[in-house]
């Protein structure tokens, strides 16, 4: 298979014309033209007007469901369902989070991750355990009964139950034990820095204990202040990797070019952290054990916090682009390579490269979805 005049994302982050052959799901070669394009949404030039963009498919790693499942409730058929919605929309390759919910109830779901074996939609790359242990005081939309002090044992049984796929574990780093937590199990997993009230110091040092990542920046952790810049400073001063919620709710738009200035698209992981009610209409839905109501871009708990976002990673995507003036460029490398990189994945998806599965998705200039390929094949 061949897919021809199309502008091509290229490895150094610009748009260039050209075709991408595929075989047995693995991109073989790519031809360029040795001519680039605009890659700003919208502006085109007369020979390339009707060209579409491939580019990779994204990486989502962080988000806890969609239609009406979430990872969390541990059904046999809640993976299959949260792959082939994902897919759908271009994202094709998933790392769904989990929410604090009880010890016991995390052995389940543990359990059931372990006894998936994927199938059709996105490819299942492990996932994020968002909680338990985490800050009472910044818990967010985190059920405060079931937050829990960091406990290397019980992450390896959970490790062990899920087939060793959690990718990433999130912690607050001023909690007893988060800094000897780091140090036992950041040569499994990546340890993010989340829902916390950690000031800079205490960032520094879980990011020198080990620490690389940090969980949706600014949402569920201190301000980002010109004397106290907690772990915004520090994770910019460590090198590490952020998440954005790029839905228009959680983050100003200001904001975001900051974020994308200070750190760079290299460092910036576009996530969706979107809860069942993706793809669905407004109403009444659940998250992490809570009530949640759905009105229009907003998802709400009772006492008025955001609980997560009702959209997906393609739409935020759109978003950063459309109405944030990200450049796209950017945008597309923080959705696929960026994330790829930051759980270890990128030897396999995240760029379109000789060798890497076929993942790729078409947009028109106006970024809409025209096709999506999973290994290289169609998703209807």
């Amino acid at each position: 298979m061949k897919i021809k005049n199309v502008l091509v994302y290229t490895e150094q982050h610009r748009f260039a014309k050209g075709s991408i052959e595929l075989d047995d799901g693995i991109i073989r070669k790519i031809d360029l033209d040795g001519s680039e394009a605009g890659g700003e949404a919208g502006n085109t030039n007369a020979d390339d007007e009707d060209m579409l963009y491939a580019i990779p498919g994204l990486v989502d790693i962080h988000f806890h469901g969609c239609m009406g499942a979430d990872l969390c409730d541990a059904e046999p058929d809640t993976l299959r369902i949260l792959a082939e919605y994902e897919a759908g929309q271009g994202v094709t390759t998933i790392c769904p989070a989990t929410m604090t919910m009880p010890v016991a109830e995390l052995h389940k779901i543990m359990e059931n991750i372990g006894n998936y074996h994927g199938g059709t939609g996105a490819h299942f790359a492990g996932i994020n355990m968002e909680g338990p242990f985490i800050s009472p005081a910044n818990k967010g939309a985190q059920a405060a009964e079931n937050i829990i002090p960091c406990d290397a044992g019980l992450f390896q049984e959970l490790n062990e139950k899920s087939g060793g796929r959690i990718r990433l574990v999130d912690i607050a780093p001023e909690e007893p034990g988060a800094l000897e937590f780091i140090e036992a199990v950041r040569d499994k997993t990546v340890v993010s820095l989340a829902h916390t009230a950690a000031d800079y110091d205490t960032a520094m040092a879980a990011f020198k204990a080990g620490a690389n990542h940090v969980t949706h920046l600014f949402n569920a952790m201190l301000p980002f202040h010109h004397r106290n810049p907690g772990v915004q400073g520090a994770a910019a001063d460590a090198g590490a990797y952020v998440e954005l919620i790029c839905d228009g709710v959680h983050i100003h738009p200001a904001m975001v070019r900051a974020v994308f200035k200070l750190f760079g698209s290299d460092r910036v992981c576009l996530i969706s952290d979107s809860m069942r009610a993706a793809g669905l209409e407004d109403g009444e839905y659940t998250l992490g054990g809570q009530a949640v109501a759905v009105r229009g871009k907003r998802a709400v708990l009772a006492d008025g916090g955001l609980a997560g976002s009702v959209t997906n990673l393609m739409n935020c995507l759109r978003t950063a682009v459309q109405e944030m003036q990200i450049p796209l460029e950017q945008a597309v490398q923080s959705a696929t390579e960026t994330p790829a990189r930051s759980i270890g994945i990128f030897d396999s998806c995240g760029s379109l490269a000789p060798g890497k599965r076929a993942d790729i998705v078409l947009l028109d200039r106006e970024l809409n979805v025209r096709q999506v390929l999973v290994g290289g094949k169609v998703v209807k």
